[in-house]
């Protein structure tokens, strides 16, 4: 299935497949988003499919919002390669006299 962005303001619906083949679509759509937009949603429930190209696409997205202190918000049911790759582990927090150390 082919790449299908629609958007309305700021929410943008992402359907199909994102992959290497047509990153270009993907691309194009954002570039330069955040000179535009102070904060963007992206709804990925509809992606059926993502490879690596596209998990760093989105990557790169987050990182441009974190340099140019905007907010991006990612939602949605989507690909499990997508929540692999941004997964955190909880920080763990021990107690040493009066201070909080974070590891």
């Amino acid at each position: 299935m082919d790449l299908e962005i629609t958007n309305y303001n700021n929410h943008f619906q992402i359907k199909g497949t994102l992959n290497k083949v047509n990153l270009k679509t993907f691309n194009s759509t954002f570039a330069n988003i955040f000179d535009k937009l102070d904060n963007i949603l992206i709804n990925i429930e509809s992606v059926h499919s993502i490879d690596r190209a596209g998990v760093m696409a989105l990557a790169r997205l987050h990182n441009e919002s974190i340099t140019k202190a905007k907010r991006l918000s990612i939602v949605g049911f989507g690909c499990k390669e997508l929540y692999q790759h941004f997964k955190a582990e909880e920080p763990t927090v021990s107690m040493s006299s009066n201070a909080i150390v974070a590891a």
